[in-house]
């Protein structure tokens, strides 16, 4: 199947490094034009084909600067890409020892990013009659987290909440609306250490539990991603697509 995004415009956040990093490639090679979102501004100097737009999308006020920035350089954005988040270096710890700021820094990361950039590009898409958001969610946000952070797991579960009622709300405007949830992926500092503390023991009970016992890369999760940007989804909408090698 030929994906072909010519002419389109995506936003893509969470771009400097791994999922975000490969979509924004992954996307490109397809035709689309795209403007890449993150805070980190040296990660995304490695991205080629893109502009670059550094910001925190962690507000309101964060998330539609962003996303005025991108239309400011390419004049709409046709696709949206929620691929900021991730676990903001944190590691499992007991209920207990769970503090505020730590609650708050991985939902502000994995949904209000996701909740603000989806309402400020939401009303150009309506405009035009068309659009696409994908968000990344996890297997964390299906069932309980392999790295025992309990927000990650609340707020991917909100994710994916957040997606299909958005789903349902902007599909009558011709935007779709989806979520790939991929499974245990290293793609960033942050996952090749929560990996390395899982242990031998428990990296080959994770292996053994995938079906086609490999962990992912972030390749697989921009193919999905760009399938569901592409024309041949356009009536799929609502849905979470697990990319996660086939889980037991």
């Amino acid at each position: 199947m030929q994906l072909d995004l010519s002419g389109q415009v995506f936003a893509v956040t969470g771009a400097a490094q791994g999922i975000g990093a490969a979509i924004c490639a992954r996307l490109v090679a397809s035709g689309a034009t795209v403007g890449a979102v993150d805070i980190d501004a040296d990660g995304m100097a490695g991205l080629g084909g893109v502009t670059r737009h550094v910001a925190d999308l962690g507000s309101r006020e964060g998330a539609h600067a962003a996303m005025a920035d991108v239309i400011g350089a390419h004049g709409r954005i046709d696709g949206l890409v929620c691929s900021a988040g991730g676990v903001r270096g944190q590691v499992g710890r007991p209920i207990e020892e769970i503090d505020t700021p730590d609650w708050q820094a991985i939902f502000q990361a994995n949904v209000d990013a996701a909740m603000w950039c989806a309402q400020a590009v939401a009303p150009g898409m309506k405009t035009r009659g068309a659009g696409r958001i994908v968000t990344i969610s996890s297997g964390a946000g299906l069932r309980p987290s392999l790295t025992g952070i309990q927000a990650y797991a609340a707020a991917k579960h909100a994710l994916v909440g957040l997606t299909r009622q958005l789903a349902l709300e902007l599909g009558p405007a011709g935007i779709t609306v989806n979520s790939v949830a991929p499974g245990f992926v290293i793609s960033n500092p942050s996952t090749a250490k929560q990996w390395e503390a899982f242990g031998p023991e428990k990296q080959q009970a994770v292996l053994q539990g995938i079906h086609m016992r490999r962990l992912g890369t972030p390749a697989d999760i921009a193919a999905a991603v760009c399938f569901l940007a592409a024309p041949q989804a356009g009536w799929i909408s609502g849905q979470v697509l697990s990319v996660d090698g086939g889980h037991a």
